[in-house]
């Protein structure tokens, strides 16, 4: 089925939520409880204005950046994003797409695809990893990705279990099996384009976490690897530094919100810091990224990296967050909405858009390089940036 051009990714969104079942659609666009998180991560890049130019523009514009020692062709990451049950080339997909447009991929460790597969899709991978099970354990996934060939390593661990939803949370299937067919098989059936495409490639969707295990191990289903992170006591900032010391490679922490976990990960030796809040999926009430992301630069984005994640949907969004201390963004759901739109294609569509906007924004403000935005070239309003945590570090 051939891709058609989509000029936003709200109109990608708008496709993907026609084509997917309507469980598979819910579990992408949920957050958690009243989903105030989520929806602030959204309203609060539509707050900030833009200050811009209209005579003596830059005619050539520079978008290219680095982020963990990897050149990008413009300031977006794909974010690890766990099960992409939204087309069956899944991971490989976006992993070809980010290969074609330049950028990095972060790979989940939840990913539906193994990691050998995607890095050998081409694109300089940053595989995530969960605090799951014992260091053995961690190490033995982490070993995995070093020899596939991933060139960082992401520590995600903005994730407090706190996934109750108001509106209800989605029934997701262990197995396709005939409970799930029972439950889900009308919404399905309403939903031809997407079950066409998984009969085309010759399988169903398989909710199996492959790269939670070293290579040739049998791959757990997703709720056991869920079960046993739940029963995973949470990792200390030693932990944190053990497994850097491990990697001995371009690493970043994501999920930082305050400023003094930011200090703390600046003392465990990380490269880059990814503030983010679970796309609105972890503690429901705290602030959306682009409101916190000043105040963290300010204080350690001299010593380390500060990436955003949360909320970008648009090229001016991009903008907005590098104006305000970001070195680059990552983006999740906004990849997801081309990846099922259109497989590979979509993919590269959602990213097309992003940098077209990213460059128009730039021309507006005219800016020949994504290096020379600052604060002055968005309007802020009184009481919008939110600072968590004191600047002073205390030991706990």
């Amino acid at each position: 089925m051939s891709h058609r051009w989509f000029e936003t990714v709200a109109e990608a969104e708008r496709r993907a939520r026609r084509i997917l079942p309507r469980s598979v659609y819910k579990a992408l666009v949920a957050g958690s409880e009243r989903g105030l998180t989520l929806h602030d991560n959204l309203a609060a890049f539509a707050q900030l204005g833009f200050a811009p130019h209209v005579a003596g523009l830059a005619p050539d514009r520079s978008l290219q950046t680095t982020v963990m020692g990897q050149t990008l062709a413009m300031p977006v990451l794909i974010s690890p994003t766990g099960v992409q049950a939204v087309h069956p080339d899944a991971e490989v997909a976006v992993a070809r797409a980010a290969a074609a447009r330049g950028i990095t991929m972060g790979l989940s460790g939840f990913a539906t695809k193994p990691v050998e597969e995607v890095v050998a899709a081409g694109a300089p991978t940053f595989f995530q990893t969960y605090w799951i099970g014992s260091r053995e354990e961690i190490l033995a996934r982490v070993q995995r990705a070093r020899d596939a060939g991933a060139t960082g390593l992401i520590a995600t661990l903005d994730w407090s279990f706190s996934h109750g939803r108001d509106w209800g949370s989605p029934f997701i299937p262990n197995a396709i099996d005939l409970e799930a067919v029972r439950k889900l098989g009308l919404d399905v059936a309403l939903h031809p384009v997407w079950l066409a495409r998984y009969v085309a490639a010759g399988f169903l969707p398989e909710l199996t976490t492959p790269n939670m295990v070293a290579r040739g191990a049998a791959a757990p289903k997703f709720f056991e690897a869920y079960g046993q992170w739940m029963q995973t006591p949470p990792p200390t900032w030693d932990d944190v530094a053990w497994l850097r010391r491990e990697w001995g490679g371009p690493f970043m922490l994501k999920g930082v919100t305050r400023i003094d976990d930011a200090r703390r990960a600046v003392q465990a030796g990380v490269t880059a810091i990814s503030v983010s809040n679970h796309g609105g999926n972890n503690l429901d009430g705290t602030p959306a990224t682009i409101r916190l992301v000043s105040g963290i630069a300010e204080a350690v984005g001299g010593e380390i990296e500060v990436v955003l994640d949360g909320g970008v949907r648009r090229g001016g969004d991009v903008v907005k967050a590098l104006a305000l201390g970001a070195r680059a963004v990552m983006i999740g759901r906004a990849s997801l909405w081309g990846l099922a739109e259109g497989g590979q294609a979509g993919v590269e569509n959602a990213l097309d858009v992003l940098r077209s906007g990213i460059d128009s924004a730039l021309l507006g403000l005219g800016r020949a390089s994504v290096h020379e935005l600052s604060r002055g070239d968005v309007l802020i309003p009184e009481g919008f940036e939110r600072v968590l945590g004191s600047s002073e570090v205390v030991a706990r």
